[in-house]
């Protein structure tokens, strides 16, 4: 019982570089997708060409393809994770190999602050 409540608890961890608004790679190499919110994708996204929209078209989380919004929520993100001790808890892995995970500072969700200022939505 101890070694579960140990491995589910946020552990601090050093963030490489910040990928998009729900998206990063850790120091190690890890990739790690905020669970729970979408942010706005960026200029090239694959999930933006024509193909892809057509495909996602009706889907509970179509492609969110505001380019200027997209950097606005990739820049936010890395402010917010500058700001002191980054935690995260995993949760699971995507079907791209990504680990799925919150991440905080200072006690403050990360999806939850880009949420609030309205660079991410919740995923459906």
């Amino acid at each position: 019982m101890l070694l579960l409540a140990l491995s589910l608890a946020a552990a601090p961890v050093c963030i490489a570089r910040v990928h998009d608004g729900d998206t990063v790679r850790l120091c190690s190499g890890e990739r790690i997708r905020i669970e729970d919110i979408d942010a706005p994708e960026l200029f090239r996204s694959e999930r933006c060409s024509p193909a892809a929209k057509r495909r996602l078209e009706g889907s509970p989380n179509p492609p969110w393809c505001d380019y200027t919004k997209g950097e606005r929520a990739r820049d936010a993100l890395a402010l917010f994770l500058a700001k002191g001790p980054v935690k995260l808890q995993r949760t699971g892995t995507d079907r791209y190999g990504r680990t799925l995970a919150r991440l905080s500072v200072n006690g403050v969700d990360a999806g939850r602050y880009l949420i609030s200022r309205g660079l991410a939505h919740r995923w459906r």
